[in-house]
């Protein structure tokens, strides 16, 4: 299963949720900071958590049913589980970087 707002893709993964637990920014956790506007994709939900492993990859574990905001995008349910997070990139011939939102 897979969730996409915007320029951030979560897809639902049978990992471990182990690394780093990422802080909390004001009480959410901030999947991605959209460097057009300043306007964040969020998860609110008390008991998820956002780990960091060694490897680079983000691993978001919500323990049940959460919600995915963000202040140009519609609400996106997310089922319990583990999510692994990607920030999507786009291709052009100069070069590979991330998608602006």
């Amino acid at each position: 299963m897979m969730v996409r707002q915007g320029d951030v893709l979560l897809v639902k993964v049978d990992d471990e949720p182990i690394g780093t637990i990422v802080p909390r920014d004001s009480g959410r956790i901030v999947l991605a900071y959209g460097e057009a506007t300043g306007h964040a994709h969020v998860v609110t939900h008390r008991r998820a958590k956002l780990y960091q492993r060694e490897d680079g990859i983000r691993l978001l574990h919500v323990p049940q049913k959460a919600y995915i905001d963000h202040e140009e995008h519609d609400r996106i349910e997310l089922p319990a589980g583990t999510w692994r997070v990607t920030r999507q990139r786009v291709y052009t011939p100069e070069e590979i970087r991330p998608v602006t939102d």
